[in-house]
């Protein structure tokens, strides 16, 4: 399920690049920040991309999983990127780094990407898996480069306490003037979004933002979505459903 709330109603999509206003957007630079779906969220736009022959790249500015499928390439050549490019239609790349992760590309070659046609999805903030996080000062990482910004949240977060599903709790709960014992809830999620110092924190002047409110997978997380558009006082942000 892919909706954007317009006027308060969950207005069914077709993709998330029609969602977003993706479709005409000849070389984006897509980044996603925040928790709870990032992953999935480029995953989705990759796919989208690579069913219309746009053949993607998928990289992060900081760091992300390494799976193993044939579309991650580690330590990459700008040849094998455009071989990959060309057998499968989309490229996951990056440095290699500890853990069975991928880092952010070297600048030569960064540069060099970054100066494609191509649709490039970038992963520029880390949440250790949790649903919601409050950035530390070095976050997040995006690039000069970037065109969009996408703010994730999980839909499984509001309702629980910050300490159990925040990453950072400590800075979330300051900021929200609250306890690490105390619930998010989704005037919380609201507050994140629309702050220059969570949600929107580095996104200049010129780069597309929204909000996507991902793992809306029940009728309850649905209402908690379209509350949490309630309580945003800037109406003009463009704020984004997802499920399964």
């Amino acid at each position: 399920m892919i909706a954007e709330i317009v006027n308060g109603d969950l207005n069914l999509r077709n993709s998330l690049c029609e969602a977003l206003e993706l479709t005409d957007v000849s070389a984006p630079r897509i980044a996603a920040v925040g928790a709870g779906g990032k992953t999935t969220t480029l995953k989705r736009l990759a796919s989208e991309y690579r069913e219309l022959g746009r053949r993607p790249i998928v990289m992060t500015s900081t760091h992300m999983f390494r799976e193993a499928s044939p579309l991650f390439l580690a330590d990459p050549s700008m040849e094998a990127i455009l071989a990959l490019l060309e057998r499968e239609g989309c490229a996951f790349v990056g440095g290699r780094a500890e853990n069975g992760k991928i880092k952010i590309l070297p600048e030569q070659l960064l540069n060099a990407v970054l100066q494609l046609e191509n649709p490039i999805l970038i992963e520029a903030d880390g949440a250790k898996r949790l649903p919601a996080k409050f950035p530390a000062a070095h976050e997040p990482v995006l690039l000069p480069q970037t065109t969009h910004v996408l703010s994730v949240y999980g839909m499984d977060a509001p309702g629980s306490r910050i300490k159990e599903v925040c990453f950072r709790p400590e800075l979330m709960a300051d900021f929200l003037n609250k306890s690490v014992e105390d619930i998010l809830g989704p005037k919380d999620i609201a507050v994140l979004a629309q702050s220059e110092a969570a949600g929107r924190k580095g996104t200049e002047k010129g780069m597309c933002y929204s909000v996507i409110l991902n793992k809306a997978d029940t009728p309850k997380r649905c209402e908690t979505a379209r509350e949490i558009w309630e309580f945003m006082e800037h109406k003009s942000i463009k704020v984004i459903v997802t499920a399964r």
